[in-house]
């Protein structure tokens, strides 16, 4: 008699070796003070921050205004420490930035990189420290701060301390399953207009839809919809709405997806008008996309608006975007010369 067991299939499985590793941030906010006047060299000038930890080891950020050693008189110094004694070196790698609060249109702040140094690794001994004795020129270094009209800078250090490999399982390959055609079906719907009980007047233009399925995406929808009743068909107005965003709403309400749009032309109009009636009929994944897209079509004549959009509307992915973009002093020239200043 054969064994039942010879006829079966081969048993399979899969590990992978990663790296193991935690990621931290710290901040040291300087006060450019330290730049002026006849700052000691060395030991005597040494700023040090307060401990941090990062990958269950404590650090600590240290700052020399005027060098730390007589070669480096003139320069910044920068040190990262590890702030403990260990049994075994503690391998990390990090980077040291400069970093400057500035302020935009309408007062609103934002971060701007001074100088966003290379990424250095380093094994770290008990209490052992590594140097970056020329990080910036003093005076160089004061002359930004001057030009930006700030009186305060950032030490930023990024640090990944790498806790060696370790072996994880893998999970077997999953049954390929084809993918659902659902919101082929639901669009196919939509674009038919079979058993709709709802129109949507909409600047001039006439769009067919279906209660359960717009109340299903939308709680405003919801509301205002399944709280009428209607024997027949229900006329809903909306104003407010370009006839294009409010078609690409009900294509996103019905199939999870956008038409494709011309944003060489009058696509970003039509995604912030969008934006304003995804914000109208609480779709916040649909804000979302529209303000990741929105984000990609920014320049000097759509930066005010879509800057004021972003405000109105809580978006602040383009919000930072816009601030971004202002920040390269030849854009924000640009813009205050468009508008006379």
């Amino acid at each position: 008699m054969s064994s039942a067991s010879g006829r079966g299939k081969p048993s399979r499985s899969s590990s992978a070796i990663v790296a193991d590793e935690e990621r931290g941030r710290h901040e040291l906010k300087v006060d450019a003070g330290t730049l002026a006047g006849a700052a000691p060299t060395g030991a005597m000038g040494l700023l040090t921050s307060c401990p941090f930890t990062v990958g269950g080891h404590r650090w600590r950020v240290q700052y020399y205004p005027n060098g730390d050693i007589p070669e480096s008189k003139g320069w910044t110094s920068v040190f990262l420490l590890l702030d403990e004694d260990v049994a075994e070196p503690v391998t990390a790698r990090f980077r040291l930035s400069l970093m400057v609060e500035m302020r935009a249109l309408f007062f609103i702040k934002f971060k701007q990189d001074l100088h966003f140094g290379p990424e250095w690794q380093h094994g770290f001994t008990s209490r052992a420290r590594w140097r970056l004795s020329k990080f910036k020129g003093r005076e160089a270094l004061a002359s930004l701060l001057r030009y930006h009209g700030v009186d305060q800078f950032t030490i930023r250090c990024d640090i990944v301390v790498l806790n060696g490999f370790r072996t994880k399982e893998e999970a077997p390959p999953a049954t390929i399953i084809p993918p659902s055609d659902l919101q082929k079906h639901l669009g196919d719907l939509l674009q038919s207009g079979r058993g709709a009980d709802v129109v949507f007047e909409v600047g001039g233009e006439a769009f067919a839809a279906h209660r359960c399925v717009l109340a299903a995406r939308s709680p405003v929808i919801s509301a205002d919809l399944l709280g009428k009743a209607s024997d027949g068909v229900c006329v809903v107005r909306v104003d407010g709405v370009e006839p294009r965003a409010f078609k690409a709403l009900l294509q996103y309400a019905y199939t999870d997806s956008l038409p494709e749009m011309d944003m060489e032309e009058e696509g970003d109009a039509i995604l912030r008008n969008l934006l304003v009636a995804t914000d109208r009929y609480a779709l916040n994944r649909l804000k979302m996309i529209c303000e990741e897209k929105l984000c990609g079509a920014i320049n000097v004549g759509t930066v005010e608006i879509t800057l004021a959009l972003a405000e109105k509307h809580q978006c602040d992915r383009l919000k930072e975007a816009c601030l971004q973009f202002l920040a390269a002093p030849g854009n924000l020239r640009v813009v205050m010369g468009s508008r006379g200043q």
